[in-house]
């Protein structure tokens, strides 16, 4: 498949149809700007999110940047939107099952009652939800495995955030020989749920849905958007000009 280069980020140009077309087996990801950040710092998390066999964009901001490099992706497939759309592709494919994994206790119970009853099977068949600091704690981690062994899911969707829940899939993926697909796909068992709400339309369209999810959550997202996140122009603007480099590259 085709795909281009955003700083140092291989995102594949595919359209949300053809990605369900095609999204069989191995790790889907979805980078936005501030995953694209931390594969400027961090070299495991970079490796490992380079690896995936599927990543998309996420972003329409990242989306208007790549128009600016010429090189245009067809369009932007958030998470948030296409797990329902995955849900709904496979809707009588009886050998699809899904596993939720993250968001806070409860939450992922919650979400898994609504896709199933929207869908009309049990395409949901487990969600747990991992203590906080779990990803330390190698029994804990171990006992989720056993958890996911045990379950009959062929598909995990793994809503951790970034880079834990890419660190995660990759650490322990090999222990889970029966799970076909890892979706690492952030908040979105809080969107099936109906915790986060999406943003209005215009926003979307406008590549203003960070400014909406700002406005509900300021405290938390501030350094995020406004500190964190700010220096992707920078960097942008580097391979603008032809002289970004890799931090990572050998």
């Amino acid at each position: 498949m085709k795909s281009i280069k955003i700083l140092n980020v291989r995102i594949d140009n595919l359209s949300a149809k053809e990605l369900l077309e095609t999204l069989d087996k191995g790790v889907l990801v979805t980078p936005n700007i501030d995953d694209i950040m931390k594969h400027q710092k961090d070299k495991a998390f970079h490796e490992m999110a380079s690896k995936a066999e599927f990543s998309v964009c996420d972003s329409r901001v990242l989306l208007l940047m790549s128009r600016m490099l010429r090189t245009p992706l067809r369009e932007a497939i958030p998470g948030s939107s296409f797990f329902p759309m995955y849900c709904d592709y496979h809707a009588e494919d009886t050998h699809i099952k899904i596993f939720l994994l993250g968001a806070k206790e409860g939450v992922g119970e919650i979400a898994r009652k609504k896709i199933n009853a929207r869908i009309g099977r049990e395409i949901v068949v487990g969600t747990y939800s991992p203590p906080i600091g779990f990803e330390k704690d190698e029994t804990e981690c171990n006992h989720i495995v056993d958890i996911l062994r045990q379950s009959e899911a062929n598909v995990i969707l793994v809503g951790l955030g970034n880079p834990k829940q890419t660190k995660w899939i990759y650490k322990y993926k090999d222990m889970l020989p029966d799970i076909d697909l890892f979706m690492a796909l952030g908040a979105t068992i809080d969107f099936e749920a109906g915790n986060i709400r999406r943003a209005p339309v215009i926003f979307q369209k406008l590549a203003l849905e960070w400014l909406y999810r700002f406005l509900k959550e300021p405290k938390r997202l501030f350094r995020r958007y406004f500190i964190d996140d700010m220096q992707f122009f920078y960097y942008f603007a580097l391979q603008m000009l032809g002289i970004y480099k890799n931090p990572f590259a050998e």
